[in-house]
C-alpha cells in the first residue's frame, strides 16, 4: 500500500487510537465517544456567527524577534513568555484547509501550515489562503511533497521530496518556506538533516504538544489536548485532515484568550536568516 493510500485509509478508522506528542508513543482514547453534528460552514461564511470570540492579543513587535537557536530541532519557543505557536500539518482535507483559513480570517489567530503539496487542498484554497500568507498571518513550512519517512529514502529522493515541495510553494504562493521544515512522523537523522540543509532547510521543527488529530478523534478529545498543551512558549501540532477540529474553534480561542497567550508564526518570533 502506498504512503498516500495508507494515510487515506487511516482517516477512515474509528477514533480509538491516536498519535501523541512523541513519534513512538501512542495514546488510546479511553472512552467511547460520539461526534457532534456541528455543520462545517460554507466557504467564506463566518465560523462564529452569533458568537463572541473576544479579542486575541496581537503578536509581539518585530523589534522583539531573536536569532534562531543554533543546532538541533526546534521543539518549543525559547525563553519565558506568553507565546503559542500553533502549527498545522498535511492538508488531506480541502474543507479543513478552507475552514482553518476562515478561522484565521474570523479571529486574527496566527498559524504556521506545514504543507504536503501532493494534496489538492493547497491549490483549491489558494485564493483565500494566499492573501493571509502574503500578510504574514499564516506562514507556510515545508513538510515534504508526499509525507514519506525520509529516513528510509536515499539522498536523491530526500532531496526531491523537499525540492518539489519548495518549488510548489514558490509557484503557488509566491515564496518558499526556508529555513523551516517538518520531517514526517518526526523521523530524521544526520543524513536527512544534511540533505535538507543543502537546500537551505536548516531548521527542523518538531513540537512540545499535540492536538492528536492526525487520525479521526472527537471534538471533546481535541479540547482536552488543547487544554493540556496550550501553554506559554509551546509549539503545538495539529492537522488539516479531519473535520472535528473545525467544530471546536471557539473553544480553542477561549483557551488561548483565558490564558492571555499570543499566537505567533515562527517568523513572528525569529529573525529571518540571510
Amino acid at each position: 500500500m502506498s504512503d498516500l493510500n495508507r494515510r487515506r485509509f487511516l482517516g477512515s478508522l474509528a477514533a480509538s487510537t491516536v498519535l501523541a506528542v512523541g513519534a513512538a508513543r501512542c495514546i488510546v482514547d479511553p472512552q467511547s465517544r460520539t461526534f457532534a453534528q456541528t455543520p462545517t460552514p460554507n466557504p467564506g461564511e463566518s465560523l462564529f456567527a452569533g458568537r463572541s470570540t473576544g479579542g486575541l492579543l496581537p503578536p509581539p513587535p518585530p523589534t522583539s524577534r531573536i536569532r534562531l537557536p543554533g543546532g538541533g530541532a526546534l521543539s518549543q519557543l525559547p525563553g519565558n513568555g506568553d507565546l503559542l505557536a500553533l502549527t498545522v500539518d498535511d492538508g488531506v482535507s480541502s474543507e479543513v484547509v478552507g475552514a482553518y483559513t476562515q478561522f484565521a480570517k474570523d479571529t486574527g489567530i496566527r498559524l504556521t501550515f506545514f504543507v504536503n503539496g501532493v494534496y489538492d487542498s493547497w491549490t483549491e484554497n489558494v485564493a483565500a489562503l494566499r492573501p493571509l500568507v502574503e500578510s504574514g498571518q499564516i506562514q507556510l513550512g515545508n513538510h515534504t511533497w508526499s509525507h514519506p519517512d525520509l529516513t528510509t529514502l536515499p539522498k536523491s529522493e530526500i532531496a526531491q521530496q523537499l525540492k518539489r515541495n519548495d518549488d510548489f510553494l514558490k509557484k503557488t504562493y509566491g515564496s518558499g518556506a526556508k529555513p523551516y521544515w517538518r520531517p514526517p512522523y518526526a523521523k530524521r537523522n544526520a543524513e536527512v538533516d544534511a540533505v535538507a540543509a543543502e537546500f537551505g532547510y536548516t531548521v527542523p521543527v518538531l513540537w512540545s504538544g499535540s492536538l492528536s488529530d492526525s487520525t479521526l478523534i472527537t471534538e471533546e478529545y481535541i479540547i482536552e489536548m488543547a487544554d493540556q498543551f496550550f501553554t506559554p512558549q509551546a509549539i503545538v501540532i495539529g492537522h488539516l485532515n479531519h473535520k472535528p477540529v473545525t467544530h471546536v474553534y471557539p473553544q480553542l480561542v477561549e483557551i488561548i484568550r483565558e490564558r492571555n497567550l499570543r499566537t505567533v508564526t515562527l517568523n513572528d518570533v525569529f529573525l529571518k536568516t540571510p
